[in-house]
């Protein structure tokens, strides 16, 4: 019995303490997992966003293409944060990569796949990031549309914020990702944003306040396709479980690394030549525009070339207004659009495409 009071005791102390105090999980021996994201990734870069989501209101609108194209399995590469979720649960991959140059992205990620882990359905994951406490009749929630959630989140005040976060932490300190102190900081911070700021949290630059033409989280998690089909991801119960499947099998894999860096691209395309993959699509948002400005953009196609792809396999490229006509026309921030990567590649090598501003054209 005493042994039991003490590690009440100690359980009760550290749900107090919550994410702002000294209570953390304890230290995990590296896992598979982690071993796998050590050995792909290379040191962290700098970028001036927190990229908490994404500013792309356009993403939606590559979606009936993917499909009519039928873009489906092999393994799925991205960058950013959520908006690969609804990708991937578009285009179905076996794995999926999260390649990023900050290493607060792979933080992010972790903080994602612990929602995944302790929610079963799409009103639990959605409340759970938001800090909302979940509704009794949970599996009540199973079939209503997304708008009903996204109301939810608005009408419901946060609640239980601390044990909330120290269940997070424990099962992010069970993935096996050495983390330090700091990191552990860094995902509370990242959480509490989203709890804060509500489905109104918006992308943000470091030292500029958001745009009024960015969308908020409550846009994207709304918004409809090319199609008219509301499509992210927690629109649907089919796609929540699919990407909640590769979360707990570990087959979402956060990568520290450049697009035109030395290792990362070239470490994932080793790794699909041993696992027999092909890529089938990869998601850039507007990296290659930073690839271009930094003389790395040759680079980024020479190591995209070293990975295994199938004949029709797409970049999803984002464009941002002041070079897309398309956006101005659509009111949206950004156009999107797909292009087959041996396009890409014939164009590069045929000296057409030499940077982003030839993408444009």
């Amino acid at each position: 019995m005493r042994a039991r009071r003490t590690a009440g005791a100690l359980l009760a102390c550290a749900i107090a303490l919550g994410s702002r105090g000294a209570a953390r999980p304890p230290a995990q021996a590296p896992s598979a997992f982690g071993k796998q994201i050590a050995a792909l990734s290379e040191r962290g870069g700098y970028f001036d966003t927190d990229n908490l989501i994404s500013n792309e209101s356009s993403y939606l609108q590559v979606l009936p293409d993917l499909r009519r194209r039928n873009v489906r399995g092999g393994a799925y590469v991205g960058v950013g944060p959520d908006q690969n979720f609804t990708y991937i649960g578009e285009t179905r991959p076996t794995i999926a990569f999260i390649v990023d140059i900050r290493r607060d992205n792979l933080l992010l990620h972790l903080l994602f796949k612990a929602l995944f882990h302790v929610s079963r359905t799409r009103v639990e994951y959605l409340a759970q990031l938001f800090g909302r406490p979940i509704p009794a009749d949970v599996a009540g929630w199973r079939a209503v549309r997304v708008d009903r959630l996204a109301q939810y989140i608005d009408e419901a005040q946060p609640a239980a914020i601390d044990r909330l976060r120290a269940r997070l932490d424990d099962a992010i300190g069970r993935f096996g990702v050495p983390l330090s102190r700091d990191d552990y900081a860094t995902i509370d911070r990242f959480h509490r944003r989203f709890i804060d700021s509500g489905l109104s949290l918006r992308f943000q630059s470091t030292g500029r306040p958001p745009q009024s033409y960015y969308p908020t989280y409550r846009d994207l998690l709304v918004d409809t396709d090319g199609a008219g089909r509301q499509a992210h991801f927690l629109a649907s119960d089919d796609a929540f479980e699919f990407v909640r499947s590769l979360e707990e099998r570990d087959l979402v894999v956060p990568v520290v690394g450049d697009l035109g860096g030395q290792s990362a691209l070239i470490a994932i395309g080793r790794l699909l030549a041993t696992r027999r993959e092909r890529l089938t699509a990869f998601y850039t948002s507007n990296v290659e525009f930073y690839l271009d400005r930094e003389g790395t953009f040759a680079r980024f196609t020479s190591n995209l070339s070293q990975i295994p792809h199938s004949d029709d396999a797409v970049v999803i490229r984002a464009i941002f207004r002041g070079y897309a006509y398309g956006a101005a026309r659509t009111g949206d921030s950004s156009v999107s659009r797909l292009q087959r990567i041996d396009d890409l590649l014939a164009g590069v090598a045929a000296g057409r495409i030499r940077g982003y501003w030839d993408l444009l054209r």
